[in-house]
């Protein structure tokens, strides 16, 4: 790990700019909000697709030995009796008798409330699904869940994949998708909320080798956040101790990064043994054992998951690429985003909204937004716009000005350098290919152009 230090930014500095600049909103805000849900913005929207597609293409895109599910949120109740999540996915919460606040039992430390001083309960277990109904009548016989992980979706599937795909041993599945969890503790923005979005892997391997393939997906996944731009100081390994294990987890390490709470995690994997073929086996009544072609034996294979959240993602890479930086008499505010996840990759700034200026500069943004995600940005001042663009993480700004209709060429601005150069129009479409997947961001290039 690197050893420089590790550095982080104030929250209330992240949740301004997300709200300011159309990245995140609170949900329901007209009506007071709904605490811990949020809405992503047009900016939080591109910036999101972009964090799981950077993740779809490392984990199933660009690999041999995995392949992609899409599995639904409502699933059969005996799903979650076999996983255990009806018996055992719960908190043990205190209640005040005098003003009704609940609390992990691990979080207070004496029998007194900590918001009025009033007398709390004993602890009692508290379920953490969501639970519905399917159907018009609500009783028993209709109860659902709205699942708490997307990781039983893959499993339950195992045998469809393994038939449908012919994979061999080792092979992952990935998946992408919503989860929710009635979490009593909250906050940190979206650090933890109770509808959140997961990128989990299952993959699946011989049980000789899960260690092996642990130390491996370990390096991988570690590796990644490396490659879209999050500083190395600001990471972390952390081995589970056993005492803290799940009961089915033969070892667990989390990535941890740097928030503005402190190191907290960010993505955990675990071996998980066999403990979930083997569940969903005797109690869907399936055989879920793998056939080995090459040794002629049959065994469940183990698991292997890394399992990421989307927002968790979201949130370090805003945090990990905000800074503050002095530009002359001023103090400008730069999101340094790695070009492919940042929202626009363009700007298209005309230097007037005179013509013939705009229909120039309109034809620029027509040739740049046919190969990235771009932003036609006419408003205020040429400075002010300069900063919007800084701010909300856009790489390069393309300039027309008055010039540019004499001469065919156009300015472009890097937002980390602030440096400028002038090209010809002609030579735009190379010049910003270029920049966006070679040279300039050599040190951390994954992708082509294309964004």
């Amino acid at each position: 790990m690197d050893e420089k230090t590790p550095t982080r930014v104030e929250m209330d500095k992240i949740v301004s700019l997300c709200r300011r600049r159309g990245f995140i909103f609170q949900s329901s805000e007209i009506y007071g909000g709904l605490q811990s849900t949020w809405d992503y913005g047009p900016l939080g929207v591109e910036l999101k697709r972009n964090v799981k597609e950077a993740w779809w293409q490392e984990m199933i895109t660009r690999r041999d030995d995995t392949v992609g599910l899409d599995t639904s949120i409502l699933m059969h109740p005996q799903v979650w009796q076999a996983s255990g999540h009806v018996a055992g996915f719960s908190d043990p919460l205190v209640e005040c008798k005098s003003c009704h606040l609940r609390y992990h039992a691990d979080e207070v430390g004496s029998a007194t409330c900590p918001a009025c001083g009033g007398e709390l309960t004993e602890p009692h277990q508290f379920n953490l699904m969501f639970k519905t109904f399917m159907g018009p009548v609500e009783d028993a016989a209709a109860v659902v869940y709205l699942r708490p992980e997307t990781a039983q979706g893959i499993f339950v599937n195992f045998q469809n994949v393994l038939t449908t795909t012919r994979k061999k041993l080792p092979f992952g599945i990935g998946q992408i998708g919503k989860s929710f969890r009635n979490e009593i503790t909250t906050g940190n923005f979206i650090f933890r909320s109770r509808e959140f979005e997961q990128m989990e892997m299952e993959y699946f391997v011989k049980p000789e080798t899960a260690d092996k393939w642990f130390e491996y997906w370990v390096g991988e996944r570690l590796d990644f956040y490396k490659r879209i731009g999050i500083r190395p100081e600001n990471l972390r390994l952390r081995c589970h101790e056993k005492a803290e294990l799940a009961f089915y987890s033969r070892g667990t390490s989390d990535i941890e990064y740097y928030f503005p709470h402190g190191w907290a995690e960010l993505e955990g994997i675990a071996n998980r043994g066999s403990y979930d073929l083997e569940q969903h086996a005797r109690c869907g009544g399936k055989n879920f054992e793998y056939f080995d072609d090459e040794t002629k034996e049959r065994y469940l294979p183990y698991i292997i998951e890394p399992s990421a959240g989307v927002d968790r993602t979201v949130l370090a890479v805003l945090c990990d690429a905000y800074a503050e930086e002095p530009d002359k008499d001023e103090i400008r505010a730069v999101l340094h985003l790695h070009p492919r996840l940042a929202p626009y990759k363009v700007a298209v700034l005309p230097l007037s909204r005179k013509e013939p200026l705009v229909k120039l500069a309109r034809e620029v943004h027509n040739t740049v937004r046919r190969l990235w995600r771009s932003e036609y940005d006419d408003a205020q001042s040429i400075g002010r716009r300069y900063r919007r663009q800084d701010e909300i993480g856009t790489p390069f700004c393309v300039t027309v000005d008055f010039q540019s209709l004499e001469d065919k060429q156009v300015t472009i601005r890097e937002r980390d350098t602030m440096n400028q150069i002038r090209i010809p129009v002609a030579e735009l479409e190379s010049t910003l290919s270029a920049k966006l997947g070679g040279e300039a961001f050599a040190s951390t290039a994954l992708w082509h152009t294309v964004g």
